[in-house]
């Protein structure tokens, strides 16, 4: 046999494993198996911790608003709390951050970017930032001066100002022209500012036709997504950082790709070394700078990275936990290990919810369950 037969043979075998593998598998193809869990001890402690009686007075405690867990791709659990149903689309607030992430992997395997391109290069408006690359917008390490205070600083915030006052016309633009007070690379800083200016870049990559329909052609068709809405800012950005909202089903799907290594059926719809680098800890963090609990920065998406000097932040679930996190206790949770995806969208507004706590009783009540 010629070396030429032999890559051939070699190739169609690797296709059909791939294919044998697809069909074997449970998938989301048009909707979702639904195979509820029995009643059990461990699903009622899950459900007093995340459906605990609701104060709509002081809205304090955890609220949760949505909680789906799917096993193997095939939902165990569902519940929602009124008005939020199974057709809602939710605000996901800061999640927004790991789907513009998970988009622009699509444009990565298609070859529109490289991670260590200037960011100017897609977005002119960076010029002045000639040494911020893309990939240190992904790991929010790109040095500016950004402060990202919610409710409790209003007047000193650039998130607020972004998004609600001077800057809501043009976000990027905002972000960009902030001063630099770090070296690009070297200091991680939260900032949706950085999602903005990867948002108004993806632009830059694809062009502008292909533009306002991207995240729908790119990701959300492919996956089955048939509902969800993005905002746009007046200059016609996707506010990448906050405004994405989606059914917890259909957030789901990016969790369950995720879950797969950025396969979805026959389809490698991310590149491998896509997945591997947003769930790898940004090189510049300095856990010891962290409150206990705080989740590690990958590349916009969040890790459970137990990292030398410290502990998982989340003890209870797998070190190659992902997540992502949106303000007001969104969570999209995904466990490759224990084949598991978890939407919880909720409304809390105190110190109240805490990841492991729900994580812990997720794993207690469907992990264990899990067929190799």
């Amino acid at each position: 046999m010629s070396i030429l037969s032999l890559r051939r043979t070699s190739l169609l075998f690797g296709l059909s494993l791939l294919a044998g593998l697809a069909r074997a598998e449970s998938w989301p193809q048009p909707d979702w198996q639904s195979q509820p869990a029995p009643t059990s001890a461990a699903i009622a402690e899950l459900e007093a911790y995340a459906f605990a009686p609701r104060d709509e007075v002081q809205r304090t405690g955890v609220r949760s608003d949505a909680l789906l867990v799917v096993r193997d791709g095939q939902i165990v659990y569902e519940r929602y709390a009124a008005p939020t149903t199974a057709q809602t689309a939710h605000l996901t607030w800061s999640m927004a951050k790991s789907l513009l992430a998970t988009t622009l992997g699509v444009a990565y395997g298609e070859g529109r970017f490289k991670l260590d391109a200037p960011v100017a290069k897609y977005y002119p408006a960076m010029a002045g930032h000639p040494q911020i690359k893309i990939g240190h917008l992904l790991n929010w390490a790109s040095g500016l001066a950004w402060e990202e205070d919610y409710e409790y600083a209003p007047l000193k915030s650039s998130v607020v100002a972004m998004l609600y006052t001077r800057g809501r016309g043009d976000m990027a633009a905002f972000t960009a022209a902030h001063a630099a007070d770090a070296a690009p690379g070297t200091r991680f800083r939260y900032s949706s500012g950085d999602s903005n200016v990867l948002a108004a870049a993806l632009r830059g990559m694809v062009g502008e036709q292909a533009y306002g329909d991207y995240p729908w052609t790119a990701l959300f068709e492919p996956l089955g997504i048939d509902s969800a809405v993005w905002e746009r800012d007046g200059a016609g950005t996707f506010v990448g950082s906050s405004y994405a909202y989606m059914s917890a089903r259909n957030l789901a799907r990016v969790g369950l790709l995720m879950q797969r290594g950025g396969r979805w059926g026959e389809r490698q719809l991310l590149p491998e070394a896509w997945v591997a680098f947003v769930s790898t800890p940004f090189a510049g963090y300095q856990p010891q700078l962290a409150k206990p609990g705080d989740a590690v920065p990958g590349g916009h998406w969040w890790l459970n990275a137990e990292l030398p000097g410290s502990r998982r932040p989340w003890p209870d679930a797998p070190a190659a936990t992902i997540a992502a996190l949106g303000h007001w206790g969104q969570g999209l949770y995904v466990l490759p290990e224990d084949k598991l995806v978890v939407v919880r969208y909720a409304d809390d507004r105190d110190a109240s919810f805490n990841h492991n706590e729900l994580l812990k009783r997720v794993r207690a009540a469907f992990a264990e369950e899990v067929q190799p």
